[in-house]
C-alpha cells in the first residue's frame, strides 16, 4: 500500500509540474503576443512634429522621454531612455510609422524601471517595444493609449539604427553639470589629463555652470573634445542634489544623474570602443601602463569575455596640499589645482570603496553609478596595483593628521606634459 502510495503522489506531482509548465509557457506566449507589433493604420504619413529636446514630458507629465535607441541584442525592439514615476506609470505604447507604404504599427511597451531607485518617486527606466519584422522605422512616438490620432503625437528619432565604425577609443561620460559648477582648474586639468590617457570625447550632461566654464566649454566644443547634452530636469521634476531620498518632496535623485548615464552609454554605443563612466573631479590613474589603450589592451587580453571593469575610488582631499607646483598664474583661476593635492586617505575598516567603470557599451544594458544593473558580459575588479581612481575632493576623513595620510605621487608622472597643455587653455579661454 505505501509503495503504491508513493507512485500515486509521485504521478501526481509531475502532473502539477507539467501543468504549471504548461500553463506557464502559454502565459509567456500570450505575454509576448501581447507586446507585437500590431497594424492600426494604413496608407497614412508621418506628419507629427519631430522633437529634438532632450528631456521631453509625455501628457500624462509621469514620463518623460530622453531617447529611443535601435537595439537588436535580443530582439528586433527600440529601447526608449526615460524618466518615469514607478507607481503611476502602468502601461505605454510605441506607434511606429512605416515609410513608404503609411502603415502604423503600435507595439506594448514592457517598462523597466531600474532597480537602483534609491527610494525616490522616479527612476530611470527602458522603455522597450518590439519592431516590426518588414520595417526599420526611423522615428516612434510614445503614448498612453493605442488608440489614437497620431499627428498630434510629439515624433522622437530612433539612434543607432545604422552601424558604424568606431570614431574613437574612448569616451568619458560626465552627468550633471550643475549648481553654477565654478570649479574651472580643476576641470581643465583632468579633460587635459583625460586625452593625455587617450581620450577623444568628453560627453558632458549641463544643466548649468558659471559664465567662465561656459567660455571653456565652448572652447572644447570648438575643439572637439566636448559634446554637450542640454539637461534641464529641474524644468520637469524636483530634483535632489543628494543621491538618496530624504522625505523632502523631491521627485529624482542627484539631478538625475542615473538616466544621463545610461543615455550616455547608448549615445556612443556604436561609435566608441570604451565608455568611461566618471565624474569631472575623477581620474582613473593607471600605474603599471602609460595610458588607458595599454592598460585596457591587458586587461582585456586577462579577462576575456568581461565588459565591465571597476576601479576603486580613492580620496586626495582638497584640504591637504603640497607647495610643490605652486603655479603663480594659475591662482588667479577659480578651482582647484589637482597636482598641489597628493595625498590620499587610507582606506576605512569595514567600508568599501565606491567603484566607478570603464565599460564595453555593446554589452551593457543597464548601468547604476557604481556597478551594472544588466550586462551580458562579466564584470572584473581591477586591482589597486594596476589603477586607482584619483578622486580630488572635500575629505571623508576630515580628522585625520596628514601623518596618517598616505603620500601617493602618480600623478605627478605627467606634470610636464599637463602643465603645458593647461597653460595653452588657459591663455585661450581664461588668463
Amino acid at each position: 500500500m505505501l509503495r503504491g502510495g508513493k507512485k500515486s503522489y509521485f504521478a501526481a506531482a509531475v502532473c502539477i509540474i507539467a501543468l504549471t509548465s504548461t500553463v506557464t509557457l502559454s502565459y509567456l506566449r500570450l505575454q509576448r503576443l501581447s507586446h507585437l507589433p500590431k497594424i492600426i493604420q494604413e496608407g497614412s504619413r508621418c506628419r507629427a512634429k519631430i522633437t529634438n529636446s532632450t528631456i521631453t514630458a509625455l501628457k500624462d507629465n509621469r514620463t518623460f522621454i530622453i531617447s529611443p535607441y535601435f537595439d537588436d541584442r535580443e530582439s528586433k525592439a527600440t529601447r526608449v531612455i526615460g524618466i518615469v514615476h514607478h507607481e503611476d506609470v502602468k502601461q505605454l505604447y510605441c506607434w511606429f510609422c512605416c515609410q513608404p507604404d503609411g502603415k502604423i504599427y503600435v507595439s506594448k511597451a514592457k517598462i523597466d524601471v531600474h532597480s537602483d531607485r534609491f527610494g525616490f518617486p522616479y527612476g530611470a527606466a527602458d522603455i522597450v517595444c518590439l519592431e516590426p519584422e518588414n520595417c526599420d522605422p526611423t522615428h516612434v512616438s510614445i503614448h498612453q493609449s493605442p488608440h489614437g490620432n497620431t499627428d498630434q503625437l510629439p515624433r522622437f528619432e530612433i539612434r543607432n539604427r545604422k552601424a558604424e565604425t568606431f570614431s574613437v577609443d574612448f569616451t568619458v561620460c560626465i552627468s550633471a553639470m550643475f549648481g553654477n559648477y565654478n570649479n574651472v582648474l580643476q576641470f581643465i586639468q583632468s579633460v587635459e589629463m583625460y586625452k593625455i590617457l587617450g581620450v577623444q570625447k568628453v560627453v558632458i550632461y549641463k544643466n548649468n555652470c558659471s559664465h567662465l566654464m561656459e567660455k571653456v566649454l565652448k572652447f572644447y566644443m570648438e575643439e572637439g573634445t566636448v559634446e554637450i547634452i542640454p539637461w534641464p530636469i529641474n524644468s520637469h521634476l524636483k530634483v535632489s542634489s543628494k543621491w538618496h531620498f530624504t522625505q523632502d518632496g523631491t521627485h529624482i535623485g542627484y539631478y538625475g544623474q542615473i538616466t544621463a548615464l545610461n543615455d550616455c552609454i547608448y549615445r556612443n554605443m556604436r561609435r566608441s570602443k570604451f565608455v568611461v563612466l566618471s565624474d569631472a573631479d575623477e581620474i582613473i590613474l593607471p600605474l603599471k601602463h602609460p595610458d588607458w589603450k595599454t592598460m585596457m589592451s591587458s586587461l582585456q587580453e586577462e579577462n576575456p569575455e568581461t565588459g565591465v571593469f571597476l576601479f576603486e575610488n580613492h580620496i586626495f582631499p582638497e584640504t591637504v596640499s603640497t607647495h610643490v607646483f605652486n603655479i603663480s598664474s594659475w591662482n588667479t583661476v577659480p578651482g582647484v589645482n589637482i597636482l598641489q593635492h597628493v595625498h590620499r586617505e587610507p582606506d576605512r575598516k569595514d567600508v568599501i570603496n565606491p567603484k566607478k567603470m570603464i565599460i564595453d557599451p555593446r554589452k551593457v544594458i543597464q548601468t547604476s553609478v557604481h556597478s551594472v544593473l544588466r550586462a551580458f558580459g562579466k564584470s572584473v575588479n581591477v586591482p589597486m596595483d594596476v589603477a586607482l581612481i584619483y578622486h580630488c575632493r572635500v575629505p571623508l576623513q576630515g580628522n585625520l593628521p596628514r601623518e596618517s595620510l598616505i603620500r601617493d605621487t602618480t600623478l605627478w608622472r605627467y606634470n610636464s606634459s599637463l602643465i603645458m597643455n593647461v597653460n595653452k587653455v588657459l591663455k585661450q579661454t581664461v588668463l
